[in-house]
């Protein structure tokens, strides 16, 4: 085999590996190895929290619920006649699953026009000010994940309608977030991190 032969298939090798983790990481139901594992996520969160003051364990919970962890995750297609795609359900997308407009509008308030909904740094930091706006538009608490998590996926406007009322099973997805944040709470707090 000639050099360059050997050099574009180690140039392969490593290019298939791809760039960057998307995968979500092994044990979702134990924050601690969640953190231990990814040490990107526990910068990520701590940052969040000290700029936006959300505790970690909020914002795990909801990124469990939108996205479980996944870097590049989407919403399902949307079907005609049961075959025929006609686009995703939505714009949503990434950790966050933040939608288009949501994001634009986000960057532009925090003058952060490179941030990408794929790196969890940018994520955290978005539901961050976007827990920040759900506190001082309709007063719910930085550590209420139920209703930090309603108005997250409602928006403000919708939330404070309560439409959540009327969808029985947004409300008991809002109470899984709920009991999901405590227990990453009740695990942060046992586990030793740096």
């Amino acid at each position: 085999m000639s050099k360059i032969l050997r050099a574009m298939t180690i140039v392969l090798l490593v290019a298939s590996c791809g760039g960057g983790q998307t995968s979500a990481p092994r044990d979702l139901d134990n924050a601690c190895k969640i953190l231990k594992e990814r040490p990107q996520y526990h910068r990520a969160f701590r940052k969040a929290e000290r700029k936006w003051g959300v505790p970690i364990h909020v914002q795990m919970a909801t990124i469990h619920q939108e996205s479980k962890f996944v870097a590049d995750a989407r919403t399902p297609f949307r079907y005609v006649l049961g075959v025929i795609p006609m686009g995703r359900q939505s714009s949503a997308f990434g950790y966050s699953q933040a939608l288009d407009g949501t994001w634009d509008e986000y960057r532009k308030a925090e003058n952060r026009g490179r941030a990408k909904r794929d790196r969890i740094n940018d994520a955290t930091d978005f539901m961050g000010w976007y827990m920040n706006q759900t506190r001082d538009r309709n007063g719910v608490s930085l550590t209420d994940a139920r209703n930090q998590y309603l108005a997250y996926h409602e928006g403000h406007t919708g939330f404070a309608r309560q439409t959540y009322n009327s969808k029985a099973w947004l409300v008991g997805v809002a109470g899984k977030v709920e009991a999901r944040s405590m227990m990453y709470r009740d695990q942060i707090a046992a586990c030793r991190l740096r």
